[in-house]
């Protein structure tokens, strides 16, 4: 019996497309020439030319809609140039990369304006005194004044509500998504109902409930951020939970491993990056609330290390308070807490990202 040749891909491919499709050097459409980078900058002033121009002769003014028609007006004359260049399929590629290269601009201006606006506004009083005084006997002219009250309220609060609300949030995901009890649909709509609860009237539950009796301290504005975190991190870690192949599952139930062991050993250190990542949105859903902070904390110019007694300030109620204030100087310091509460959420992300990384297994 004589063996059957099969003919090599690349002779099937050119079969298929034909010789005019398939050259000796195919034309890569993702490959950007110098030339083209002329173009687009080409088109760029051209369509900044139409939009100043349309503006001027319609009299709108402001940067927005000169920013709108400009984006418009590039889009189609660079459109319309790639393909009197380059012909319809390249130019169906380079349009498709330009909208998603400025949407990817666009959504990430308002975070670079947000990050830019906080330096140069709160760079100015940012000291190692203003992370070791607090504003207990600093006046509006002293400029000794610090955040260090603000911030150990911070870390207080929010490690407090982070210590009660992450096992207690995964255990309600492991709950929805593994063990799938009769009262899996009751919960799961108890914490979407929780998801959509205004962050004041968190404040109020905690102030009618707690406050009202016990009188304002750290440990309430923490039951207030139990309430905003716990919704946040249980749906979160319940999508994760969804992501883990149930292949996993069936092969260490067939080894004779029961559920709790197969949670416990497979599914949790499986998803172990994306359970850290539910727990920063939650940290981050609450380190930046005032609302709740104002009904329960109410803050103060002193350090108060006891969350559990008397009032307690916080970076919220710190930047909330100073930005009101009529002095140059105090608002100075409102803008540097701020820039400061950014940096600590930063840390935050950072730690979370190194904490989510796989291990390496040892060879």
């Amino acid at each position: 019996m004589r063996a059957v040749k099969t003919p090599p891909p690349a002779a099937v491919v050119a079969e298929l497309l034909g010789p005019a499709e398939l050259g000796d050097e195919p034309r890569r459409l993702n490959r950007i020439d110098p030339r083209e980078t002329l173009l687009a900058a080409v088109c760029a002033a051209g369509a900044a030319v139409l939009a100043w121009t349309l503006c001027r002769f319609l009299r709108w003014d402001g940067p927005l809609p000169l920013g709108l028609i400009g984006i418009i007006a590039f889009a189609g004359i660079y459109t319309a140039a790639v393909r009197d260049q380059l012909g319809d399929e390249a130019s169906t590629d380079r349009t498709i990369t330009l909208l998603i290269s400025l949407g990817a601009v666009i959504a990430g201006l308002p975070v670079i304006f947000m990050v830019g606006f906080l330096v140069v506004r709160g760079i100015g009083q940012l000291r190692p005194s203003f992370f070791t005084n607090d504003l207990a006997k600093s006046g509006p002219l002293d400029p000794r004044g610090g955040a260090k009250h603000a911030i150990i309220g911070s870390i207080e609060q929010v490690g407090l509500a982070a210590f009660v609300v992450v096992p207690l949030s995964v255990l309600t995901a492991i709950y929805l998504n593994e063990l799938k009890g009769r009262m899996s649909r009751m919960v799961r709509f108890l914490v979407d109902a929780m998801s959509g609860v205004p962050s004041i009237v968190a404040g109020l539950l905690v102030y009618a409930v707690w406050v009202a009796a016990f009188g304002f301290s750290g440990f309430a504005a923490s039951l207030a951020l139990i309430i905003l975190m716990l919704p946040t991190i249980t749906r979160t870690s319940e999508e994760v939970l969804r992501t883990i192949p149930d292949n996993l599952r069936e092969a260490s139930l067939a080894l004779g491993a029961p559920q709790w062991r197969t949670v416990l050993r497979v599914v949790l250190p499986t998803a172990r990056t994306g359970l850290v990542t539910a727990m920063l949105l939650g940290v981050a859903r609450g380190i930046g609330e005032t609302a709740p902070m104002i009904m329960t904390a109410r803050g103060q110019n002193g350090t108060n290390a006891n969350p559990f007694k008397d009032q307690q300030s916080d970076l919220p109620l710190f930047i909330y308070n100073l930005l009101r204030q009529p002095d140059k100087r105090q608002i100075a310091r409102g803008y540097t807490g701020a820039l400061v509460l950014l940096l600590v959420v930063l840390s935050l992300f950072t730690l979370a990202r190194v904490a989510g990384r796989p291990r390496k297994r040892r060879s």
